[in-house]
């Protein structure tokens, strides 16, 4: 296979904008990244939502190639789980058929450092553990988070902090730094979510210290909570990370995230790719993304979705998951 390249994010068109603002644009693309930057917002982060994307590439490496296993693999092709559903993780393109986002273009990397072909499989979230240990996929990139339960089937390759957010609307003086800050406060959380359990211990430690106790408001739907923090109906919403940083980065006059906390609280989560218990990829995976965040292209990827605050210093096999709880 030929040696690739690094290439910069295209820019989509957000919006419409009148001739008078684009008159000094002399090509398409010049017209295109104008309309979006004004669209959105000169601080915004605007993103690539087409079909067609120009991904963050890395060269092929030698040390992660030397551990592939022999016997997987050997077509060229590296088939990968993506569940393309929750923006900028992992969601379809404007032609509602490619998947794209950060999940998939860390699966880009990987199969560029293995020197291998890259084919998305897009999979239903219930699904990946099947297809993963079934042989169908090589491996799952789809936000997974590594637990002990999880590691008695699956190796993991760590390549993202497993971060969870605090997101409000822009202007807001609210600051979310320990479980004190939330009291007395309406908060917006999904019910059974990692960070309901946090909310609610938080909610239990601060009324067994004398305080306000917080208002859950439960929301399983994206739009229904944006609606509800524009109106006022809540003051914050606590999810994850990846999407709140998303929502600030892409409309920062509408929201910003005022805290963050990890989603193992107490104790610390990491994000990774999963493959199959001990058929030896891992290693090469691991070897594949540090290789990535050493020549920059790792950083890359995660500034083109807006999540620069999540990423690691260096990627570990099978680091330390969550307990059960």
């Amino acid at each position: 296979m030929t040696a690739r390249t690094r290439r910069a994010p295209l820019v989509a068109v957000l919006a419409a904008v009148s001739a008078l603002a684009l008159g000094a644009c002399t090509s398409s693309s010049d017209i295109e990244s104008a309309a979006a930057t004004q669209a959105a917002g000169a601080d915004a982060l605007v993103v690539d939502t087409s079909p067609d994307q120009d991904r963050v590439h890395t060269e092929p490496n030698q040390e992660a190639i030397d551990l592939l296993p022999p016997g997987l693999v050997d077509d060229g092709v590296l088939r990968v789980a993506t569940t393309p559903f929750s923006a900028p993780l992992d969601f379809y393109a404007d032609d509602n058929t490619t998947p794209i986002g950060n999940e998939t273009d860390i699966a880009q990397l990987v199969a560029d450092a293995l020197d291998l072909e890259l084919e998305l499989v897009p999979t239903a979230w219930e699904n990946w553990p099947l297809a993963t240990q079934s042989g169908e996929v090589d491996a799952t990139v789809a936000n997974v988070t590594v637990t002990e339960e999880r590691k008695q089937l699956f190796d993991f390759s760590s390549y993202r902090v497993d971060e969870l957010g605090f997101l409000t609307t822009a202007g807001s003086d609210l600051t979310v730094d320990e479980p004190a800050d939330v009291a007395g406060h309406t908060v917006a959380v999904g019910s059974g979510t990692n960070q309901e359990k946090i909310l609610l211990a938080w909610d239990a430690q601060n009324r067994a210290a004398g305080l306000d106790p917080v208002d859950v408001q439960y929301y399983q739907n994206d739009s229904d909570v944006t609606l509800a923090l524009q109106s006022g109906r809540v003051e914050l919403y606590f999810g994850p990370n990846a999407t709140a940083a998303y929502k600030a980065a892409t409309a920062p006059d509408d929201f910003q995230v005022v805290g963050t906390v990890n989603g193992g609280w107490p104790d610390t989560a990491q994000i990774a790719v999963a493959t199959a218990k001990g058929n030896g990829l891992a290693p090469a995976f691991t070897a594949a993304l540090n290789g990535a965040i050493a020549d920059g292209s790792y950083a890359e990827v995660l500034e083109r979705w807006g999540l620069g605050s999540e990423a690691i210093d260096e990627s570990q096999t099978n680091p330390p998951g969550l307990a059960a709880s």
